[in-house]
């Protein structure tokens, strides 16, 4: 006779006798929790991040409120320093036309000297009928610009050496042409013959004083 099988049992039985609508009452309010959970918590990073950007502009807004309030102290400060900025901007311009005026300056004695000093023994200088050059033009060599040119009156009792006199006067190192214009010969006052000389000197007998500096 064949042997049945044994039945093992795990356990005691269980059955589900919970009803189906319940269950899925259950699973409704689980879900619905989820959902407010998440709203909620949506709710309060977005409250976080609004109030990050308030503090933000906040910060901001204080910040541009002392700029402004610096601003304002500057303004009315350059606005006390008007009187002082239009007296400056005077004075500048008083300078400019000084140095405009005055750029051609430049003293009488040494001119005259370097002449007189050229001619032989005897002579003497009587007169000159000169005109000054131009001011000084920025980069140009003084020492070929125009400074001075005009008439000299040479005086003598007896008759020069022409060509070692105007000789003489190129070798002043101002002097950047010479030549005779003309000869009179009789009584003169101060001497016996009268010359007249060319002569132009270059700009650096300028005195250069009153030259706007520039500016460093």
């Amino acid at each position: 006779m064949a042997r049945q099988p044994d039945l093992v049992f795990a356990g005691a039985p269980r059955v589900n006798l919970m009803p189906r609508s319940e269950i899925e009452r259950r699973e409704r309010e689980s879900l619905t929790r989820k959902w407010v959970w998440g709203v909620l918590g949506a709710v309060v990073l977005t409250c976080v991040v609004i109030a990050a950007a308030y503090a933000f502009t906040l910060v901001a807004n204080i910040r541009l409120a002392s700029a402004q309030a610096q601003t304002n102290t500057l303004l009315t400060e350059l606005a006390g320093l008007s009187d002082i900025n239009s007296a400056l901007a005077t004075q500048r311009e008083l300078t400019q036309f000084r140095a405009e005026a005055m750029g051609a300056d430049f003293a009488w004695s040494p001119v005259v000297g370097a002449i007189a000093g050229a001619l032989p023994p005897g002579t003497s200088l009587t007169g000159f009928n000169v005109v000054s050059g131009g001011d000084p033009v920025p980069g140009a060599d003084p020492k070929t610009a125009v400074g001075l040119s005009g008439t000299y009156t040479v005086a003598s009792a007896t008759p020069l050496d022409m060509a070692a006199t105007i000789r003489a006067i190129r070798a002043i190192p101002t002097v950047i042409y010479a030549d005779g214009k003309s000869v009179t010969g009789g009584a003169t006052k101060g001497g016996d013959y009268q010359y007249q000389l060319t002569v132009t000197f270059n700009q650096t007998i300028y005195s250069g004083q009153y030259a706007v500096k520039a500016a460093k």
